[in-house]
């Protein structure tokens, strides 16, 4: 697999999993429950959306890199 798939498809995963901790959060202070398909569809939104920005960005964020 390409590095740069694979770091995006990585990305998405990170995003999608810090979704659901702060969804889990939510829960936890304001005491309101959220639908499990609800968590689950913005949850794959929001991987996908990371994985496509990562995608996209990694050649603009790879010239930036200090020596």
């Amino acid at each position: 697999m390409d590095p740069r798939t694979k770091a995006s498809l990585l990305w998405g995963v990170v995003g999608g999993l810090a979704f659901l901790v702060l969804v889990q959060g939510y829960e936890l202070l304001a005491g309101t429950p959220v639908s499990l398909p609800a968590k689950a569809g913005v949850a794959l939104a929001v991987g996908v959306g990371a994985t496509l920005a990562a995608y996209r960005m990694q050649p603009r964020l790879f010239g930036n890199e200090s020596p």
